[in-house]
């Protein structure tokens, strides 16, 4: 019976967020609910939620305030010299434009929001793509893919929604995948490299005016969370299609490139190299393990705060322009504690575990982190993230578990499968990649598919010969 409700009540999760029925915060929350008084054990239910939102409470805090850290650094400028640097770089050569657009949307990328990355590298490179006349689909299957690799940060979702499905620490996922990560990034930068030799060959180099190129490199800057009067991340009065790729109206691209004004009130370029070294000092205390990572991300926001903003208003405006990505992220963890403590609380997961396990061939069972490795691909395309982490990982762990697959083995093979699930059709991210960039969403998935799934195998690999899977 409770086997029976478990499938029940994921596959009724599966349908109401990929239906768009309900949100997933809401469906987090209310659907095992009602399964855990269909399973006669409502009156634990309290109890199966303060469980589960105290083992959560330190993923809720890293989630916070690495929202909050990344979006000060982006406010303050600390990514805006990257911009400049890679668009010198590119100059007028198409292989250097394609490997700009990886290199590029790798470093905004570890802000954790894919929107803002698309919106970053879209609106930087899409002046030179329209000059040169190159192949859009290759920015965007580009971009898509390095925001898929660096989106494993452990601020950026899939890591902390693994870490939260599985109760692990975070640091624990994420420092032993790097290796694994870093070949799958190496390998994004390979094929934008092939493809830029390929979009050369087909253009040629060609020279660009030089003061086209100075209105390109200066101008058109980006960035997100500013407040009024510094454009808020917003775009300019175009509005972002639906993954139709179709202009809505002229070819004057000008408003819909515009980001953020260089000389937004933002900016303290006094304090560029306090920041650089900040963060420098906190992503390598990250990796050592120094302190746990919500306790690093709590001290370097406030730090990045009273630093760059010693005025309270200023400080108050800058955790007010984050406050939506810090309130969906966080309510999403709390409401997880409500999914994962009904399944762990009711014993559903144990009952589902083990008829997986009577299902899964003796042979594969102690390679079970592969097989989830390879799982992920299709499964974090066809499902959200919020699905696959919350309603299939916690199956797979406990049937690897059975056959001596540790949890940590099977969080870390389920991250291999990001590269391909950025370019999602459940993913909202993509659309606003595709829209900025005028691409047909049907061209963009037939470009990109294939070098996704490439990707993901290439991290796979990596992570078994690593040792890490």
């Amino acid at each position: 019976m409770l086997t029976i409700l478990g499938f029940a009540m994921i596959a009724t999760f599966l349908v109401l967020i990929m239906t768009k029925k309900m949100s997933p915060i809401a469906a987090l929350v209310l659907i095992p609910a009602l399964f855990c008084v269909a399973a006669g054990k409502g009156a634990h239910l309290g109890d199966y939620v303060i469980d589960g939102v105290t083992g959560l409470a330190p993923t809720a805090a890293m989630l916070m305030f690495a929202i909050v850290y990344f979006g000060v650094m982006i406010d303050v400028g600390l990514f805006d010299p990257v911009v400049r640097g890679i668009l010198r770089f590119c100059k007028a050569d198409p292989m250097r434009v394609v490997v700009g657009t990886a290199a590029l949307a790798a470093i905004v990328s570890l802000d954790g929001d894919g929107s803002t990355t698309f919106m970053i590298t879209v609106s930087a490179m899409y002046p030179l793509y329209k000059r040169l006349g190159m192949s859009l689909v290759v920015m965007t299957g580009v971009a898509a893919m390095a925001n898929g690799v660096m989106n494993t940060v452990p601020w950026g979702g899939p890591t902390a929604r693994a870490a939260t499905a599985l109760k692990l620490d975070a640091a624990d996922i994420f420092v032993p995948m790097i290796p694994a990560l870093l070949v799958g990034l190496l390998g994004v930068l390979g094929l934008a490299y092939v493809l830029g030799l390929r979009e050369r060959r087909r253009l040629g180099a060609l020279r660009i005016a030089d003061d086209e190129s100075v209105e390109t490199k200066e101008t058109v800057l980006v960035g997100a969370g500013a407040g009024a009067g510094a454009g808020g991340g917003r775009l300019g009065k175009r509005p972002v299609g639906g993954g139709t790729g179709e202009a809505d109206g002229g070819d004057d691209d000008g408003d819909l490139l515009k980001g953020l004004d260089p000389d937004r009130p933002t900016l303290r370029p006094r304090l560029y190299w306090f920041n650089a070294l900040l963060t420098g000092t906190l992503i390598t205390a990250m990796i050592l393990e120094l302190l746990p990572i919500p306790v690093l991300f709590l001290l370097g926001a406030a730090l990045a705060l009273s630093v760059n903003y010693p005025r309270l208003p200023d400080q108050k405006a800058r955790i007010a322009a984050h406050a939506d990505n810090v309130l969906n992220v966080s309510g999403m963890v709390f409401a997880a504690a409500v999914f994962t403590g009904v399944l762990q609380g009711t014993g559903m997961i144990d009952s589902m575990a083990g008829r997986l396990v009577d299902t899964v061939p003796e042979g594969l069972g102690p390679h079970m982190a592969l097989v989830t490795g390879v799982l992920s691909l299709p499964l974090t395309y066809f499902m959200s993230n919020d699905g696959f982490y919350f309603g299939v990982l916690p199956v797979l762990a406990e049937a690897g578990a059975a056959h001596g697959v540790t949890p940590l083995e099977m969080a870390r093979a389920s991250l291999v499968g990001q590269p391909l699930h950025m370019s999602s059709p459940l993913v909202p991210a993509v659309y606003v990649l595709v829209g900025m960039a005028r691409v047909e969403f049907g061209d963009h998935t037939r470009f990109v598919v294939k070098w996704a799934a490439l990707t993901c195998l290439l991290i796979l690999t990596a992570g078994i010969l690593f040792g890490t899977i």
